[in-house]
């Protein structure tokens, strides 16, 4: 029955696998945010390990289906929410939408570090290899981030004679959400995130196939999956890393002697930082390379919960502190960087500023690599998301560069950075890509690890820390202040606020400034944005539904300082309760 306990089938994964040891949110800190976790903050492992085994999901819950958002679908075993049914209805739609999709390639599946990656691949493999499918896991049996899935995929397939079979991923990641969770996403041949007729496909097959029982979904024992012919082994590692100098100028980070220190904040990126030092000979500290499936190592998040958010301030506190306090009177590092547990968002920490505000380094990141990479298209556009500060804005159009604004989602930059055309492409949640020097492609997906070193690079290569050259922006553009709230809703409002269209809008001013934009598309690509952006000359807002949470988010901006940001988000809110209530 739907939601029933299951007695357990002798499949309980063996713990000894797993290795023991943000958003600028403008709500009130709770009393415990930046401190280290406690006992009771801690993700019981039997409790979740056994509920993704012996718990079925109740299907009249739409929480306990299969939803694919921007980032795959995601959940919890212990909310039914991500449990073995779950992962082979997902893999067996995969299997039947890739060939329809006549991609007959190898399928390269990547795994982070939480608790419910190892077992959830282990069932993924139980159903592709029944399946008959090639599949290439990680040769190290280690933990593979997502931009190096990506860069493995698009190696495969650019290196391919033309019409061979293409290649394509799954990464079984929640990316930076707590302990507790688990994620599963696809990424078809051009490497990134899939797109809604993907994801809808594959979402709505899998529904089926649990209404049904499963009946359809073909499985194999894990062992005989992993002794089966159709399952290799791919060095993900040394695929990624000794590839490195072709996006990066690491000579210069070795030439300067840049004291990088790297948090991989127990996630998929431990092994590589090390190895990065290594090969590359730079003089790089993996600060703290524990892998521990519950966290317990971690500074709570702005909510007291444990979160591997490299963007908030809580999370990163344990980082922040040691680069302050090196005990030599000077800053520990050059650069500290953190990475998600997938490694697809970056975290900068530098000795004049600390933790730099995701929108802030993505400002410095566009303005340097646009004046430094001399071998990209010189057409070639800057992407953003619609929600990223609007001093990027500034910055393009001091470089003579065409700005592209397109909705939330990685999704949207990746025929930019395929093609060339757009050789960079960044979110405000600290999750962006670039193209190699050449102008070829690096990723399609968000790469962490590459935004990390390049901060590096930049410090090399000016003389000056990213916050330096931030200062130095805001002097010439203006000094934006950015903030995310959220606000209540109900389900029908937040489905009102997805269907807006600008007439519905009268209003004509926002905190003293007429309005010059209303927004339910994005100006870079027409796509809806599944909300609303309004703007002025000298400050904006985007409020969008949440899709886990009854609130709307609502993100904002001022160039006229905290006062006015703090006008512009209370006449934002009360401008969109008018037109969804």
């Amino acid at each position: 029955m739907p939601g029933e306990i299951r007695r357990h089938r002798g499949r309980i994964p063996d713990k000894s696998v797993l290795r023991p040891a943000v958003v600028w949110h403008a709500g009130a800190m709770a009393s415990r945010a930046g401190t280290v976790a406690q006992p009771q903050d801690l993700v019981d492992l039997t409790a979740l390990l056994d509920a993704y085994y012996d718990v079925s999901p109740d299907l009249s819950d739409p929480g306990q289906r299969v939803a694919f958002g921007t980032s795959g679908h995601r959940g919890s075993s212990l909310k039914a929410s991500f449990n073995e049914p779950h992962i082979v209805a997902i893999t067996q739609a995969i299997v039947e939408y890739r060939a329809g999709q006549g991609i007959t390639g190898p399928l390269y599946m990547a795994k982070d570090t939480h608790a419910l990656s190892e077992p959830a691949q282990n069932s993924a493999l139980e159903v592709l290899a029944a399946n008959g499918v090639n599949v290439l896991i990680d040769a190290r049996h280690g933990y593979t981030p997502t931009p190096a899935l990506s860069h493995a995929i698009l190696t495969h397939n650019n290196n391919s004679p033309a019409g061979a079979p293409q290649a394509d991923g799954i990464v079984v990641t929640p990316s930076h959400n707590p302990p507790g969770d688990g994620g599963f996403k696809y990424n078809p041949p051009h490497g990134g995130p899939a797109d809604t007729d993907a994801t809808g496909w594959i979402a709505n097959r899998a529904n089926e196939l649990l209404e049904n029982g499963l009946r359809g979904v073909k499985r194999i024992p894990v062992a005989d999956a992993l002794a089966a012919d159709t399952t290799g082994k791919f060095d993900f590692l040394s695929s990624y890393v000794d590839d490195l100098p072709s996006v990066l100028d690491l000579n210069a980070i070795r030439e300067a002697g840049v004291r990088i220190g790297a948090d991989p904040m127990g996630g998929a990126s431990v092994d590589y930082w090390g190895e990065i030092g290594e090969r590359h000979h730079l003089n790089l500290t993996v600060v703290n390379p524990t892998v521990d499936p519950q966290w317990a190592f971690m500074t709570l998040d702005w909510d007291e919960k444990i979160r591997m958010d490299c963007s908030s301030p809580s999370a990163m506190a344990s980082l922040i502190n040691r680069m302050a306090d090196s005990g030599s009177g000077k800053a520990a590092y050059d650069v500290a960087t953190g990475n998600d547990a997938d490694a697809d968002r970056h975290g900068i920490v530098t000795p004049d500023g600390g933790l730099m505000n995701p929108n802030h380094y993505l400002a410095v990141a566009i303005d340097y690599l646009y004046r430094h990479r001399t071998g990209w298209n010189p057409e070639s556009v800057i992407g953003k998301t619609l929600v990223s500060s609007s001093i990027i804005d500034r910055v393009a159009e001091s470089l003579g560069r065409k700005l592209v604004e397109v909705p939330v989602g990685f999704k949207w930059f990746v025929p930019g950075l395929l093609s060339g055309e757009g050789a960079f492409g960044g979110e405000e949640s600290a999750g962006a890509s670039f193209n190699k020097m050449d102008g070829s492609v690096w990723t399609t997906d968000k790469d962490g690890i590459l935004l990390a070193l390049l901060a590096s690079e930049i410090t090399a290569v000016t003389g000056k820390s990213p916050s330096q050259l931030y200062k130095g922006l805001t002097d010439q553009f203006g000094d934006p202040v950015y903030a995310r709230i959220d606000a209540a809703a109900t389900r029908e409002q937040k489905a009102a606020l997805g269907k807006l269209s600008p007439s519905d809008v009268t209003a004509t001013d926002l905190a003293g400034e007429t309005i010059t934009a209303k927004l339910t598309e994005a100006p870079g690509n027409g796509a809806s944005i599944g909300g609303l952006k309004v703007v002025t000359e000298n400050a904006w807002f985007a409020a969008r539904p949440s899709g886990t949470e009854d609130v709307y988010k609502i993100y904002a901006e001022s160039f006229k300082g905290a006062d006015h940001l703090k006008q512009v988000q209370a006449e934002a809110k009360a401008l969109v309760d008018g037109v969804i209530s």
